[in-house]
């Protein structure tokens, strides 16, 4: 999946924000102001997935430690492109989805996300 691709599916996605918090190369995605997703400006992606994903994915080697964020369980993939279309939009959604779980009631409605 290519930037547009990820950026397609991420904005898809319920109450979706798309921010550039450190430059116009790096797009963040957020739900609620939290962000679940980010690709930067060489197209590595980062996302916040479950502690179970984030050991499979780290130790069968399909994903790192995304820098900065992996005590968060966030992984890194250097090359997006590398995964099938289907499997990283599934990733994605479950990112958005463990963000939006942490909102509060209140801003999960405003969302229309309950």
């Amino acid at each position: 999946m290519d930037r547009d691709g990820v950026k397609s599916v991420c904005l898809a996605l319920p109450g979706v924000t798309l921010d550039h918090p450190w430059d116009p190369d790096h797009d963040a995605y957020k739900i609620g102001g939290k962000m679940f997703a980010v690709i930067g400006s060489m197209g590595g992606l980062s996302f916040k997935v479950s502690d179970i994903a984030y050991e499979v994915l780290t130790e069968s080697g399909r994903a790192r430690p995304a820098p900065y964020m992996a005590r968060a369980r966030w992984v890194n993939l250097e090359d997006p492109s590398d995964w099938p279309d289907d499997d990283l939009a599934e990733h994605l959604k479950i990112a958005h989805g463990l963000i939006a779980a942490r909102l509060t009631k209140k801003a999960r409605r405003e969302l229309g996300l309950t």
